[in-house]
């Protein structure tokens, strides 16, 4: 059973999804945050830089956007991020020159907000990718009729010059489909029309994401969740708001608790105190330490107090095992995004490293941000990254 509770207290909000009585995932909103991303802005091209193949670009927000050569071109492939560029970024943009971007990364107080030409525009069941002929499947959809099922389904519906990432809330579908492609191709339909009436030289937003919240309900959508539990009216006719709109959630129930209420149910409280903790104990008496840097996240696996009584092999293998669970939950938990290096306790069998490799892949199946796990290293360290759900300062 799936609920969402969500608590706003002076100028904070939590919002809690729940699981049978266990926290899952967990994001904090102050009202002075300024997340922009997945906003979409008519900006200016204003400095390039040449020996960075990107430029700068004036959106209307507070600092100036970064955009990289290769968010600028033609997106070839979906699946290929590294491709070698030969161009230089001169041939292809000027100062002054208008772009239509949508911002990729949030500004933070070094850094402005990374922005991109490839919109990506979110329905319940396809993400729509303007000015591209790729069409994907989401990697959690592993059965190849279905795969094929659903790229011919929506190649027959989505207008030309249009691409799509398949969700995997789409599997089993057919007119939901077809009928968020109508909804998503009407919005980006829109958008244009508002960029072709901008005034020359001024930048302004032109659409603005879905906050947090609703980002879950379409997420979660025809998945059941069964109630959502608030304790501030705002929140309580936003709800409102989004299931006048969306049929799913017509009889979803909305609770209204007390201030101090909210969080005694499941002992939340105590849940979200642990997300604090650097070390994170397993149930066979290892545990884990999460240690997140300005470049990467580093996960270190310990044996702790468990000896085994088997081989150490076997003792290794246990840990490594409960930790792979655990790592998953804690990235989910603690949205957890950008490069993640996890050290295991040394293995020696190379079956061993592939069942760690699999289970990990297997647990990642539960987050519905996008992960890509790319294997041990030659120094025995797991690689893999992940995209954040709610985007962040840090």
């Amino acid at each position: 059973m799936l609920e969402l509770f969500i608590k706003r207290v002076e100028k904070q909000r939590q919002i809690v999804l729940v699981e049978d009585g266990k926290m899952v995932e967990y994001y904090e909103e102050e009202e002075q945050d300024n997340k922009n991303e997945g906003n979409i802005y008519i900006g200016v091209v204003k400095d390039i830089v040449k020996g960075m193949q990107a430029a700068f670009v004036d959106i209307g927000i507070e600092k100036n956007s970064l955009i990289h050569l290769k968010d600028i071109l033609e997106k070839k492939d979906e699946k290929k991020t590294n491709m070698k560029i030969e161009q230089d970024i001169h041939t292809i943009i000027k100062p002054n020159q208008i772009l239509l971007v949508q911002i990729k990364k949030d500004s933070n107080e070094k850094k402005g907000a990374r922005i991109s030409t490839h919109i990506n525009l979110p329905g319940k069941y396809i993400v729509l990718m303007p000015n591209t002929d790729i069409i994907t499947v989401s990697q959690k959809i592993e059965n190849p009729k279905e795969q094929e099922r659903l790229i011919k389904l929506v190649s027959e519906h989505i207008s030309k010059g249009n691409g799509a990432v398949i969700r995997t809330s789409a599997e089993g579908k057919e007119n939901e489909i077809i009928e968020d492609i109508k909804r998503i191709e009407a919005k980006w339909e829109n958008i244009v029309k508002a960029s072709q009436n901008h005034r020359q030289g001024v930048p302004r937003q032109l659409y603005k994401s879905e906050d947090i919240v609703e980002k879950m309900l379409i997420d979660f959508a025809g998945k059941g969740i069964s109630r959502v539990i608030v304790n501030d009216s705002l929140d309580y006719n936003e709800i409102n708001r989004i299931k006048s709109e969306n049929q799913e959630y017509k009889n979803l129930p909305i609770l209204v608790k007390s201030e101090n209420s909210i969080f005694e149910i499941y002992h939340l409280e105590q849940q979200i105190e642990k997300l604090g903790h650097r070390k994170i104990w397993l149930k066979c008496g290892g545990f884990i330490t999460i240690d997140k840097t300005e470049a990467l996240t580093a996960i270190d696996v310990n044996t702790g107090k468990y000896t085994g009584n088997k081989t150490m092999e076997d003792t290794v293998f246990k840990v490594n095992v409960e930790a792979t669970i655990e790592i998953a939950k804690q990235l989910r938990l603690r949205d957890i995004g950008g490069i993640i290096i996890i050290d295991y306790i040394d293995m020696q069998e190379e079956k061993d490293k592939k069942e760690i490799e699999n289970l990990l892949k297997e647990e990642l199946k539960k987050d519905r941000s996008k992960t890509q796990i790319e294997g041990f290293t030659n120094l025995d360290l797991m690689e893999m990254t992940r995209k954040h759900i709610c985007s962040h300062k840090d």
